[in-house]
């Protein structure tokens, strides 16, 4: 199972989100490249970093990323999610020494982007994240709700030839509840290898996502507040 250290980035900042909401934000360091190092240096093999103020559309933070990619891109496996939403952003995230992309928004509002962009670049360098609130895929930074089901939009990018499927249920993110590991079994049982987000909030949900037999997990605010190490997560795995 991997274990994905996220690295959420506000206005230059690492942050962390309370469901996704922009104004229930808060900070944990000044220097993202800083974090990444540290998050390598512990021994992570992925990272999960996410550009929000793209994501918000009031931004974006790419010159960082290039620099969190260039300091540990080499031995780390890095995702980059926040705002991909046509087939050049995706080019361009994908010309810097990371993984892949996780597409997300443009998956519900943009269905035909998905399989070209799997065609192009692969399975393994693109993944969908489905976002989910009370059963409906949140999109646009989670600041809209779309009336599609996740398990509908979820059958389709799989048939657009995606395999990795990382499931955030909005309403726990930020909030150290525990995943929603149900759902995200749910959406595994499709066909995907499916990636829990949203809520861990000490080594007993990573243990439980592991049990479920999910193939990864991410972390945030545990990890910054000191609610498990990342040598304790990387155990549970």
């Amino acid at each position: 199972m991997d274990i994905l250290p996220a690295i959420d980035i506000r206005r230059g900042h690492v942050v962390r989100l309370s469901q996704g909401e922009a104004a229930r934000s808060t900070a944990y360091e000044t220097d993202p490249v800083a974090q990444a190092e540290r998050f390598a240096a512990d021994g992570a093999a992925w990272l999960h970093v996410v550009d929000l103020d793209r994501a918000f559309g009031d931004g974006e933070n790419s010159v960082l990323i290039r620099r969190i990619a260039e300091a540990v891109g080499a031995t780390v496996r890095i995702e980059v999610s926040g705002g991909i939403r046509s087939a050049e952003s995706a080019r361009s995230a994908l010309r810097l020494p990371i993984a892949r992309v996780v597409i997300g928004t443009a998956a519900v509002t943009a269905p035909g982007l998905v399989a070209p962009i799997v065609r192009e670049f692969g399975k393994a360098r693109v993944a969908v994240g489905l976002d989910a609130r009370a059963g409906k895929l949140a999109i646009r930074g989670w600041i809209e709700t779309s009336d599609e089901l996740v398990s509908d939009v979820a059958r389709r990018v799989i048939d657009a030839g995606v395999e990795t499927i990382i499931y955030t249920d909005v309403t726990r993110d930020g909030m150290l509840t525990g995943p929603d590991i149900d759902g995200a079994v749910q959406l595994q049982a499709l066909g995907a290898r499916v990636i829990a987000s949203g809520g861990i909030s000490g080594a007993a949900d990573v243990r439980a996502v592991r049990a479920a037999g999910l193939s990864g997990v991410i972390i945030g605010r545990a990890l910054y507040e000191g609610r498990l190490t990342l040598a304790e997560a990387l155990a549970c795995a």
